[in-house]
């Protein structure tokens, strides 16, 4: 089966604008933007066919242009990454059997995370949509409740049912759990990896159907999936000791490069 890794990014996000552009430092000392290390983990992915940056900024194409990356250009009506794909689809006049969204802001996404996912779309011929979720430790879970604390939207959590399909996703905190977990403890909140896989006409689909409520008011995209009742896979991944956070907030910035440099990435 053909797959295609699509990296929507713009420029103009209301919360950190310009945020593909930003730089981060790893071990080696050397600063690469966002959206070079994000195209460099997508390229570690095994059995992708392409890789592409969809975007609507000339500033953001003209960066990959530099190091070498496809970019294909969007218009500037897309309301988030999923529509963002539907359109590089469109666009590219090209047929692929998976289209995977690697959202331009999870720069330490393994490439395992990836290959497991769409394996997943393989092994459920009945699932047009799919997503990682990572279990997580007490470190990560007490990382989540100290930004909601401190009043910033940091990682999205998911919820899903015996048939491991999507119950909710939410920028709080969920389930909901009164204990205390040290750093290495297992906990029952899922980290959901903003990682998705569609079936092209699944994805197709999407552009024409308005935002639902939920999906405003969380401002998650898959949620739209949900509210028309389409359901979403969501897969295990293992963390394998590797650590995992999106750059969602200008706070986020020295937090990967710790992770970067704790993990040796150049």
């Amino acid at each position: 089966m053909s797959v295609i890794i699509v990296i929507p990014a713009r420029y103009a996000s209301t919360r950190y604008p310009g945020k593909p552009l930003v730089t981060l430092t790893g071990a080696s000392g050397e600063a690469k933007s966002l959206i070079r290390r994000s195209w460099d983990a997508a390229c570690g992915v095994a059995g992708v066919d392409k890789v592409v940056v969809a975007t609507d900024d000339a500033r953001i194409s003209e960066a990959c242009e530099a190091f070498g990356a496809d970019v294909v250009m969007t218009s500037t009506e897309c309301q988030n990454g999923t529509e963002r794909c539907a359109e590089t689809l469109v666009n590219l006049g090209e047929n692929y059997d998976i289209v995977v969204n690697l959202q331009g802001d999870a720069p330490l996404t393994p490439a395992w995370f990836i290959e497991d996912l769409v394996q997943g779309l393989r092994d459920n011929p009945s699932a047009d949509v799919a997503t990682p979720v990572l279990r997580t430790e007490g470190r990560a879970l007490n990382g989540l409740l100290q930004d909601r604390r401190e009043g910033r939207v940091g990682g999205t959590t998911a919820v899903f049912g015996a048939d491991n399909n999507a119950l909710y996703f939410s920028k709080e905190v969920i389930p909901f759990t009164g204990k205390t977990y040290g750093d290495a403890d297992e906990t029952p909140v899922f980290h959901h990896v903003g990682v998705y896989a569609y079936r092209p006409d699944a994805l197709k689909s999407y552009p024409q159907w308005p935002a639902g409520p939920l999906e405003q008011l969380e401002g998650l995209e898959q949620l739209r999936f949900l509210e028309r009742g389409v359901p979403m896979l969501c897969v295990e991944v293992a963390a394998k000791g590797r650590q995992f956070w999106e750059l969602n907030n200008p706070e986020d910035v020295p937090r990967i490069e710790d992770m970067l440099k704790e993990m040796g990435h150049d």
